[in-house]
């Protein structure tokens, strides 16, 4: 054979191999798209299917059906099996749902498929559990169970241990049913199953209402309640309306029992309008691809290949100019597509870029954010302390009873001012529900009066009378946050007063009902003011929201103070009620729950009476404080309890001043000019372990506690302090010492 016609051959033979592979490479390509789309549809209808949008459910699995069946996948038709059998049981067909997940479980049972038994068995348990075939559904359910652990298929077991659960209420066995639901929560709330937790706390919910757990019922319902409202499960929240109706009606409570059903009602009337039974004929209709569609793909298959057998005859004959025809078309193809790589890879270069300069852009705001939060939160607590000292060393002064009256109103003011600029600072986490309430003893009554008489000048001065009306039922002790009731208080009665001239204003507290230890009260502040129009209602407690700009010019104000009302209620488990008609006057009324105080332990107001002061004469202390005004109120307070004092301006002195003296303590500000607190205790610390160093500092501790222990402080005192904090921390440090040497 000539050699030209062998090198012809051979670059024939080359361009086959290389076009049959480019082909083969495509095809698997295609395939693997393909999957992705069936994958991605599926998706899409199991979150339809959770949020009750059905019709678009069907929509997404009838294309992923197609597809299925198109490319002739079994377990992707599997799937697509497994998804229409959930939107059959969404839609009431249960047959339907029985019959489809049938199938699903003998085709992944051919490939060996435990990954899609286990998810198909679960959602077996579920169908038959509402066909009341409960004998089937635990056999499925204990298969799922067991396939799940043996094979390690962690995000499953949440899903089979909630559907053993629901089998169990289904059988009346509540306390078995909360046993499963409190097995499956760990597992579903590692894998962020959301529609799987709400719908396990509703279920559980159930059954603790059964076992008469009422008020972990009432817990349990708000937490899927929340779940509901954040993902848009609306059949989620129609449940939670129908169980709180049913909680509160076991209360007695049937007002909010009725408010309850009728809001279940509104949502499962919208869930009625959607015509299931249209849906169920439709997906009839659309999905009537049984087997016999798969023997006519088959057929049509076999029909293909015969077809290509006998035509390869005749391709041979042509192959030479095809092969040429096809890489031409394949070298043109492949520079096309190179080029569109090209300008897309450089698309999404660009993108990539723009988004990591956005995200260090955000990075650095919020730095900044965060920075600027710490310094306004230490400059404005700062002069606080001055204002809270001065007020203790002038009540400690003998004053008159009008002169007491008035400093005990100052420092009332100023820890309200504190807790103020500590809510505004943080009104980022006050709108992420990130603010922690405490729960502290306190007299309510003289919490209120308090208020009344910080708020009395203001009420003067408009010629306004406060009034104020306490229920003598209420216990005199309760626990709670006495400073956020103290700061919804201010705003309202503040409030009323700014609105109201020559006129009246009614503070009431109502005891509602005492369950155990747990008072239910209810609060009036009503004024006869200016009133609020009923369009203004529905906005004003809005951020910056007022009346009118002429309000706003006539009375002044931010805005802020109902939005905060509102915020803060709402952190309390409660909500805000308005009652008010234009020029006739307001009323605010809103519901708390307390503990009743059982005086079990001590607080540091009961500690500071138990102090012996006579261990702390002539304690000599190292005060380390750049603030002038600062050092002055803490060396009297310490001098007039006969202790002996020395101040240093910066960190440095104070190093020097601990090395070359012998101090009992130390109190030892945090921000100074040059070397801060902390680094100045690191190093008193390098040559002196034993000297009690507490820290006074005006910075937020939230998660930083660890830090300053870490550091060699032993206690810390936020700035403003307490005295009775202040002289309690004091006396424990210098005691330990007194025992230690």
């Amino acid at each position: 054979m000539p050699t030209p016609i062998r090198h012809s051959i051979a670059v024939l033979l080359l361009i086959c191999c290389f076009f049959t592979y480019s082909q083969e490479e495509n095809n698997a390509a295609k395939n693997n798209q393909v999957k992705n789309s069936i994958a991605n549809y599926l998706r899409k209808a199991s979150k339809s299917i959770e949020q009750a949008q059905l019709e678009q459910a069907l929509s997404n699995v009838v294309a992923a059906k197609e597809l299925a069946l198109q490319y002739q996948d079994t377990k992707y038709r599997a799937n697509t099996n497994m998804v229409l059998a959930k939107l059959y049981r969404e839609l009431g067909d249960l047959k339907k749902a029985e019959e489809q997940i049938l199938n699903a479980i003998k085709l992944q049972s051919e490939d060996n498929n435990e990954d899609g038994l286990a998810c198909s068995y679960t959602t077996y348990g579920s169908i038959a559990t509402k066909l009341q075939d409960y004998k089937t559904a635990n056999q499925v359910l204990e298969k799922a169970l067991d396939i799940s652990q043996k094979n390690k298929i962690e995000n499953q077991i949440g899903a089979v241990r909630l559907n053993l659960g629901l089998l169990a209420l289904e059988n009346n066995q509540a306390k078995k049913a909360v046993d499963h639901f409190n097995n499956g929560l760990p597992a579903i709330e590692i894998y962020e199953q959301y529609y799987l937790k709400a719908k396990l706390y509703t279920s559980k919910a159930k059954a603790q209402l059964m076992l008469n757990q009422v008020e972990e019922a009432l817990k349990t319902n708000s937490l899927a309640m929340q779940i509901g409202r954040e993902k848009g499960y609306s059949e989620i929240r129609s449940a939670c309306f129908e169980l709180y109706s049913q909680i509160y009606e076991k209360k007695k409570d049937y007002p909010s029992s009725l408010d309850n059903l009728k809001a279940h009602q509104k949502i499962k009337d919208s869930l009625f309008n959607i015509n299931k039974e249209v849906i169920a004929h439709e997906a009839g209709a659309k999905l009537n691809l049984d087997e016999s569609n798969d023997l006519i793909e088959e057929l049509t298959e076999e029909n293909i290949q015969q077809q290509k057998s006998l035509k390869l005859g005749r391709l041979t004959t042509i192959l030479s100019i095809a092969l040429i025809t096809i890489l031409s078309l394949l070298t043109l193809s492949l520079y096309k597509n190179n080029n569109l790589r090209a300008r897309a890879n450089e698309l999404l270069q660009n993108k990539n870029t723009e988004l990591i300069l956005a995200k260090e852009n955000a990075e650095r705001a919020s730095e900044a954010k965060v920075q600027f939060l710490s310094t306004i939160t230490h400059e404005l607590r700062t002069p606080l302390y001055a204002v809270t000292g001065l007020t203790h060393l002038l009540l400690e002064e003998s004053p008159t009873p009008n002169q007491k009256e008035h400093l005990n109103s100052l420092k009332f003011s100023g820890e309200y001012l504190l807790s103020l600029i500590n809510n505004i600072l943080d009104l980022n986490k006050l709108e992420a529900n990130k603010v922690e309430v405490e729960n502290t003893s306190f007299n309510l009554k003289k919490r209120i009066n308090d208020v009344i008489i910080a708020l009395g000048k203001s009420a003067k001065d408009r010629n306004n009378r406060l009034h104020y009306e306490f229920d003598d039922a209420v216990p005199q002790k309760l626990k709670g946050d006495p400073l956020k009731v103290s700061q919804i208080l201010i705003n309202l009665i503040g409030n009323s007063i700014k609105f109201t001239q020559n006129g009246d204003i009614w503070m009431r507290v109502k005891l509602i009902q005492q369950i155990d230890n747990k008072v239910f009260l209810n609060f009036e502040i009503e004024d006869n003011g200016v009133g609020i129009s009923e369009k203004k209602q529905q906005s004003i407690f809005e951020n910056f929201t007022q009346g009118s700009v002429q309000i706003n010019r006539k009375f002044g104000g931010t805005g802020l103070g109902l939005s905060i009302v509102k915020n803060l209620l709402s952190l309390l488990d409660s909500k805000i009620q308005l009652e008010s008609e234009l020029g006739k006057g307001s009323k605010f009324l809103f519901n708390l729950k307390f503990e009743i105080f059982e005086d079990k332990g001590s607080n540091y107001e009961e500690e500071a009476k138990k102090i012996d002061y006579s261990i702390m004469i002539d304690k000599h202390i190292l005060v380390v404080e750049d603030n002038k005004i600062n050092q002055l109120i803490t060396r009297k307070i310490l001098e007039k309890n006969k202790m002996k004092c020395d101040v240093a301006d910066n960190g440095d002195i104070a190093v020097n001043k601990a090395r070359e003296n012998s101090f009992d303590l130390i109190l030892m500000d945090i921000h100074m000019p040059g070397i801060s607190g902390i680094e100045a205790t690191k190093q008193i610390r390098e040559f002196d372990k034993e000297i009690p160093i507490i820290a006074l500092t005006a910075v937020t501790l939230d998660d930083n506690l660890d830090e300053f222990y870490d550091n060699g402080f032993n206690d810390i005192i936020p700035k403003p302090y307490k005295t009775e904090e202040f002289f309690t921390k004091l006396h424990k440090a210098l005691v330990k010492k007194q025992t230690t040497t």
